[in-house]
């Protein structure tokens, strides 16, 4: 069973520690990450969850494992849900915020790389398939509700801080 650690209100490490699952105490917080990845036709990666989540769609994303930073967490979450190997340093945190509601502290990733996706090893529990998709498409499905909820928000605040640097979208 996976273990996540735990944080105060200024994202200090508290040394307690919580399994998956578990309710997240009080005045605690965990961590979330989510990436965006992009290829050079300006389309994104984007998963249709298995169903055993909840089938939607959204992007890679989860918690970092007790011990591992923010980009760790992110980099064996791609690594497990898809079965892409990459560097630390094609990863680029664009945004870093605390939602106090849910008790997380949220980092938003970006990677520009250009693969093929039928090289991809989906992870089954977790992904049904993956798409390059454009802007538009992703907008039209987040309009039919098809996406997750927050994968909607990080998406916008992605394209929002993308554009504000000069960076092609799509």
């Amino acid at each position: 069973m996976e273990k996540r650690d735990l944080y105060d209100i200024n994202r200090v490490l508290t040394g307690e520690t919580i399994y998956k699952g578990e309710k997240i105490p009080k005045n605690r917080y965990i961590t979330v990450v989510i990436s965006f990845m992009q290829n050079s036709k300006g389309e994104f990666l984007i998963q249709k969850r298995s169903d055993e989540k909840d089938g939607r769609y959204g992007s890679t994303g989860g918690h970092p494992k007790s011990g591992e930073t923010s980009l760790e967490g992110m980099i064996t979450e791609i690594r497990e849900e898809i079965g892409l190997k990459i560097k630390p340093s094609e990863l680029k945190l664009i945004f870093s915020d605390r939602q106090d509601s849910k008790q997380v502290f949220f980092d938003i990733y970006y990677l520009k790389k250009d693969f093929n996706i039928s090289d991809l090893t989906l992870q089954k529990e977790e992904v049904d398939s993956v798409s390059w998709l454009s802007t538009d498409k992703i907008k039209n499905m987040m309009n039919d509700n098809l996406f997750l909820p927050s994968h909607v928000m990080c998406f916008y605040k992605m394209m929002e801080i993308l554009n504000k640097k000069g960076v092609n979208i799509g």
